[in-house]
Parts: C-alpha cells; sequence; structure tokens
C-alpha cells in the first residue's frame, strides 16, 4: 500500500508537532505526523513538572500540558496524528516505510521533516562497571515510571550528571517519595553547584565520576572517585540516574545516507534545516544533543518556513561556506550557510564547549581572515547550549573556503582544529 501526502514529518515531539501546526495552517490534512509512541508530545508528557512554554507558547506550564497543547495546536491545524506508528527505513528519495497496528505501508511525501529527538546515553554505553542490579535508569525511564505508570522507585538516589535534565531528575524522585543524596559530575562550573546546594538542597560533587554500580537484586551503593586525587568514596543508595550524555536519534537518518556531522552525530544542515538530500529536512535536538523543548519547538517553526518554500519553488538552493569549530568548542549548529537564505532560529548559531569560559570571547575566521569577533557576557559552560549572534559569521564570503569558530586565547594548528 502507497499513501501520498505533502509533508511527512517523523517524530511528534515539540519540534514536530510545531512543525506541523505551521505547515498544515497552509496545507491542512496533507500534513502527516508519525510517532512511534502510543501518545504525542515527546519527552514533556512524561516530565511533570513546570518549566515549558517560555520562548514558543509565552507561558510557562509542566510538562503534560506542554505537550498537550502542542498536540492540540497541531490537530486544530489539520496535522493527522499517527501513533504507534514506526518509521522502519526508506523505500526513495522521499519516501518511507511505516509499520503500524494496521500494518505496513510505504508513506511518499513532496517534503519530509526528521525531528527523531535524541536520547540519554544508558548505563552500558558509558561503560560503568560493577554488578548489574534493579534500581538503574536514565531520566526518561525514571520519568515514564513515576508519571505514566506510577511505579515505586527507590528511597536514596544518586544522579549521575550535571544538565539540567538532571534538575528534572530531581523533580521526579522527589514527586516518587526518593530522596536525591548526590549528584556527581566531572565539570566544575560552579553556579551548578550553587544551585544544587541553595535551589535543591542537593549535594553536588564536582570534577568526580562513578566507577561502579554495587547490589545484587537491587543497587546498594555506587563508588565515586575524585578526579583529581584518585581517592574513592562508597555511597550507599538503592537507585542510580543516568542524566544527560545525550545522542542523537540518527539512525534513519544514516540509514537515508544523509550526510552526519562528526560533532553532533545529527545530519548536516545549512541555516534553513535543510539536510544533504534534496527535500528532506531537519529539526530539534535531532540537530544537536541537547536543547530544551521550547527551543526544539522554535525549531519546528523555522523549518516550517524553509518547507513550504521547497514546495512552492521559491527556496534558495546555493550551498554557501561550511562552519567549523576548534577546541574547546565541540560542535556548531547549523554547519552551513545557506547563501541568500535565512538566518537561522533567532538569528544565534549555537555551540558546545568542553571547557568553562566566564565571558567567552568568540571569533571566526574564514580564508585566514577574521570575519567577525563578539565578546559574550553569559558563561559558556560544559553540559549545555550556548549561543551567539549569527553576525558572527554574516560577513562570511559565500564563495570562500570554510568559517572556523574559536574563542580567542586558544591557538591550534589547523590538522587539529575539528571540522564539523
Amino acid at each position: 500500500m502507497i499513501e501520498r501526502v505533502r509533508v511527512a514529518v517523523v517524530g511528534g515531539g515539540p519540534a514536530g508537532l510545531t512543525a506541523a501546526a505551521a505547515l498544515a495552517r497552509r496545507l491542512g490534512d496533507g500534513v502527516l505526523v508519525l510517532e512511534r509512541e502510543t501518545g504525542t508530545g515527546g519527552i514533556p508528557r512524561h516530565s511533570d513538572h513546570l518549566g515549558y512554554g517560555l520562548r514558543d507558547l509565552r507561558r510557562f506550564v509542566s510538562g503534560p500540558a506542554y505537550a498537550r497543547r502542542l498536540t492540540l495546536a497541531a490537530s486544530a491545524a489539520g496535522a493527522r496524528l499517527e501513533t504507534s506508528a514506526s518509521v522502519t527505513g526508506w523505500a526513495g528519495d522521499r519516501a518511507l516505510e511505516v509499520t503500524s497496528p494496521d500494518g505496513r505501508r510505504v508513506v511518499e511525501a513532496d517534503a519530509i521533516v526528521l525531528a527523531t529527538g535524541a536520547r540519554e546515553r544508558p548505563r552500558p554505553a558509558r561503560h560503568i562497571p560493577g554488578d548489574r542490579p534493579d534500581g538503574v535508569y536514565t531520566t526518561g525511564q525514571l520519568q515514564q515510571l513515576v508519571h505514566l505508570y506510577h511505579r515505586d522507585i527507590g528511597k536514596r538516589a544518586v544522579i549521575v550528571g550535571a544538565e539540567l535534565v538532571s534538575w528534572s531528575a530531581v523533580l521526579t524522585l522527589r514527586h516518587a517519595g526518593c530522596r536525591p543524596v548526590l549528584m556527581t559530575t566531572p565539570d566544575s562550573y560552579a553556579p551548578f553547584r550553587l544551585t544544587g546546594r541553595v535551589a535543591f538542597g542537593v549535594p553536588v560533587l564536582a570534577r568526580t565520576r562513578v566507577v561502579a554500580v554495587n547490589g545484587r537484586s537491587r543497587v546498594t551503593s555506587v563508588d565515586v572517585e575524585d578526579l583529581r586525587t584518585g581517592r574513592r568514596r562508597r555511597v550507599p543508595c538503592d537507585t542510580v540516574v543516568f542524566t544527560a550524555d545525550w545522542i542523537p536519534e540518527h539512525e534513519l537518518a544514516r540509514a537515508g545516507g544523509l550526510v552526519l556531522d562528526a560533532g553532533t552525530r545529527g545530519p548536516r544542515v545549512d541555516t534553513g534545516l535543510a539536510t544533504s538530500r534534496p527535500g528532506v529536512f531537519a529539526a530539534g535536538n535531532l540537530l544537536h544533543p541537547v536543547d530544551t523543548a521550547d527551543m526544539a519547538a522554535l525549531d519546528g517553526r523555522h523549518v516550517a518556513a524553509t518547507v513550504l518554500a521547497h514546495l512552492d519553488g521559491s527556496a534558495s538552493c546555493t550551498a554557501g561556506p561550511q562552519l567549523n569549530c576548534e577546541a574547546p568548542l565541540r560542535w556548531v549548529a547549523p554547519q552551513l550557510i545557506r547563501a541568500g537564505g535565512p538566518v537561522p532560529v533567532r538569528g544565534q548559531l549555537q555551540l558546545w564547549t568542553s571547557q568553562f569560559r566566564a565571558l567567552p570571547h568568540v571569533v571566526a575566521v574564514q580564508d585566514g581572515r577574521r570575519i567577525g569577533s563578539v565578546r559574550l557576557p553569559w558563561p559558556a559552560a560544559p553540559g549545555r547550549v550556548f549561543r551567539v549572534p549569527f553576525s558572527l559569521v554574516a560577513g562570511a564570503d559565500p564563495t570562500g573556503g570554510p568559517v572556523t569558530i574559536g574563542l580567542a586565547g586558544f591557538r591550534h594548528s589547523q590538522r587539529r582544529t575539528r571540522r564539523v
């Protein structure tokens, strides 16, 4: 069976739903959202605490309320939302193999938007040795067990990681009656430690790592190592939550032969969020692990305009220079400037650093010439996206070589520059 649609959106999270709502206002039921879970909304639907919707909805709501609002907006605009529908592969340049309770079929589209999001690495992928007891979760697993299935969790938890999602795990544990006794992170970002002590009352051990999980049928403790001294301590607990350390859900992009970025591991995109395959676009945390839900939603709004321009033939397809970055920066998104095309979401580039800088001075160089420089009044810290104005690279020569973005004060040879 073959089904024809104007636009197929793969993923029913904030990026996919927002893109579908914007597209359906023009295309009606020609927009199909394919979501493998039993409900739309993505991670927010089982993240039952406040903090969602600030940038896109101008609201301050809980995760489930946010997921419902985005779902209703897409449905009201005319988009068709299909749940329990897994996209298992490609049947052509813009054709998808779909498996659902109704069987298998091929969905052909004039344009495809990939919005498959990102996932946290579980314990095995982090190569942490020890026993294999119950009581070990990622944040997503924890939130589903607590908020969707109302399961009991333990009484004392250690949280591994130091990103915004780590605090989401703290809130979920407390909701379940489980006391967070420690947060461990290899980073040393002082404001994060202060937040832990003052706002959440959770001790944060910086420059540490979990080196073993102990327990037979259930977790009994973890071993934590100080990265500066090598000394280890055993922390009693019955629950361990591995947070952050995200990787894009890029399997479909890889299977389709899309060019992936070495830094983000998601599809390489231009400033309009077009991938290397004509008519295939990407949005949200598939592109950069990981940003907040409302920023992913703004990606969906942004990509909708590019998709509509593609459908009516008015899109600029001229590729401009590639954007690279050098250490301590790990990646930049988007990675290509589309000549004559749109600027990125909110007129900003997204960057990720492996070292903390309180007031970073970011520079851009093309063909040996500095083309932009900006001093930021906010920090660049590991574990969270930081943004710079697109004006940093707006002066790039469209026909010139790659643009390299770095932090002033760091000097690296060209062979050590991370190309993305």
